[in-house]
């Protein structure tokens, strides 16, 4: 089957990048794959991180590419379409995360069902942070779709609720793999700066409102004095109102901030430093963190939001903090320490799921759903 897909690719990063390489590579082993990717992913001033692209010293997959789409240039919309329908692929598949792409992926995609199987992977339907033409963007983009791709229950709820006839299935979001092994505890702790003997506890990836890091630091500044916090990522804004939670709560000086983008290379190190990652995420459909803390079997604390219970607390691999509030944060975060028992669960459960959410599954799923339609 010849498979194109479009959406970033090397030399851009990020979790979707990442998610993208990994799926080209399990799917070329079996299919003729052809990457087709952006000259321009955002404009720079609707993104609020430093960069969009890997640096000379990042490890990230280099995958090879057609870039070709711009999405702020309608005049590349046309030359995109017609690059993808001459090399006359039986299905294509493009990734969607926020209305912002509607117009240029729908306008392909719309135009693309004629000639091949369009298969969306959507991560959110409903962005986190929304706005009033998300809506009319995103119902504009599944009109191009054959079929969709979920990567949660919570998301295809989303939808259903502006397609009520969308053709779609769930595929959970498989594991990433290719950070490497785990670090010895004592070498990561040296290396980032970490007191040994503390309850490491981490907060991973972008630095954004709905993730609700400020919920986190309220509940560590409750916590006693044997607790350490790692904040590890790029803020999408200013970090300003976080830094004044750390300066008036108990326990600032326990507090290791990495306020940057963690390259691929780099990520072992917290992970491998880390007793719990906590998602205090104010919404969510399912997280990428989620798959990494897989990876490097360690346990979660995440609120109940989205899809993060179904994916995280009904597996057993993390606890859930109903109402996420900083008291409820701190409860569920001193009740993960107060009995060994429940670390040894999680890492168990953890371990099923590793088997479970493999490359290989989600592709032969994606496959066989392709084959329905």
């Amino acid at each position: 089957m010849k498979i194109a897909i479009l959406s970033c690719f090397y030399p851009y990063r990020g979790g979707i990048s990442q998610f993208n390489a990994c799926l080209y590579g399990e799917l070329s082993r079996n299919h003729d794959v052809r990457a087709f990717n952006f000259t321009r992913q955002y404009p720079e001033f609707l993104f609020p991180g430093k960069t969009q692209f890997v640096t000379e010293d990042d490890e990230a997959v280099s995958i090879e590419s057609t870039p070709l789409l711009d999405t702020a240039n309608p005049f590349t919309y046309g030359k995109t379409y017609r690059a993808i329908r001459d090399w006359n692929p039986d299905v294509l598949i493009v990734r969607y995360w926020m209305s912002y792409f509607g117009p240029s992926l729908g306008y392909i995609t719309r135009r693309m069902k004629k000639h091949c199987k369009v298969i969306s992977i959507l991560d959110n339907v409903v962005p986190h942070e929304p706005r009033f033409f998300d809506t009319p963007l995103t119902r504009y983009f599944l009109k191009g779709s054959t079929g969709c791709v979920t990567l949660c229950e919570a998301v295809s709820e989303d939808l259903l609720k502006i397609d009520p006839q969308a053709r779609y299935t769930v595929i959970q979001h498989p594991l990433y793999s290719h950070f490497g092994a785990k670090k010895d505890r004592a070498e990561a702790e040296r290396k980032l700066g970490l007191k040994p003997g503390k309850k490491n506890i981490l907060f991973f990836g972008l630095i954004r409102k709905y993730k609700g890091l400020d919920i986190l630091l309220e509940a560590f500044g409750a916590l006693p004095d044997d607790y350490q916090l790692i904040i590890a990522g790029e803020p999408y804004g200013s970090f300003e109102p976080y830094q004044q939670i750390i300066d008036r709560i108990q326990g600032k000086e326990r507090i290791v901030k990495e306020l940057k983008y963690i390259k691929d290379s780099e990520v072992t190190d917290y992970f491998s430093a880390a007793d719990l990652a906590v998602l205090p995420y104010r919404s969510a459909t399912q997280s990428g963190i989620s798959s990494v803390s897989y990876h490097f079997e360690v346990p979660m604390i995440v609120t109940d939001v989205g899809g993060l219970k179904e994916t995280i607390g009904d597996r057993g691999t993390g606890l859930v903090a109903k109402n996420g509030t900083p008291e409820e944060i701190r409860i569920e975060i001193e009740r993960y320490f107060s009995d060994p028992q429940i670390a040894e669960d999680c890492i168990g459960n953890i371990r099923k799921e590793k088997e479970r959410l493999s490359w290989k599954g989600f592709a032969e799923s994606l496959v066989g759903f392709i084959g329905q339609l």
